[in-house]
């Protein structure tokens, strides 16, 4: 094999992007369609994408050929990122959510324990820059059931200063208007005379 400065070096798949951005293929398979002249073979490949602090996607790419699959996976993870709210290095409240036939539960750690969850659910948790969170599956293990169910329990994880905030000035908003709109259509009471 002839020499080539132009061509690319290093693993097959690349872990990061100029974008900052660190993809992991979590999971590949072969789909196979019977036809009269025999099988035709297609990929699928679920791509996990993150930043490291805060941003994750996911991506179900399918193409003739692997490489194309984890591109079209890496390019759909990119247009639908979610945010998530990081306390310190874990999650800010623990979550429960249903999706299909799984069950994922999210809860946060003390610093020092670590990812304790596994396979697909693990990925998306590193790539998403949690350091300490407990995570367990229960229901369907297949991963793309996984990944989707993590990414909707991701995405309901609210910021509990953001969130106090919120509620506040709400609150502030409807006593502040309560006085004036207590009762609009009547006049002022009279004044006492030598007032």
């Amino acid at each position: 094999m002839v020499f080539s400065p132009d061509r690319p070096r290093g693993p097959r798949f690349r872990q990061e992007d100029t974008g900052g951005m660190t993809e992991r293929v979590v999971f590949t398979r072969r789909i196979a369609k019977v036809v009269k002249g025999g099988r035709r073979l297609r990929f699928n490949a679920l791509v996990v994408v993150g930043d490291g602090q805060g941003q994750v996607g996911v991506g179900l790419g399918k193409a003739l050929v692997i490489p194309d699959a984890v591109r079209k996976g890496n390019a759909i993870a990119r247009r639908d990122m979610v945010t998530i709210p990081l306390k310190g290095g874990t999650i800010p409240q623990a979550v429960t959510l249903k999706k299909g036939a799984t069950i994922v539960i999210i809860k946060p750690a003390r610093e020092g324990t670590g990812v304790i969850a596994a396979g697909a659910m693990r990925a998306m948790l590193e790539l998403g820059g949690v350091k300490d969170v407990v995570g367990k599956s229960l229901g369907s293990r297949n991963p793309i059931n996984i990944v989707h169910a993590t990414l909707e329990a991701l995405r309901s994880l609210r910021d509990p200063e953001k969130e106090r905030a919120i509620r506040l000035a709400g609150v502030a908003r409807n006593t502040g208007n309560a006085a004036a709109t207590r009762n609009p259509g009547t006049p002022a009471p009279p004044r006492p005379e030598g007032a």
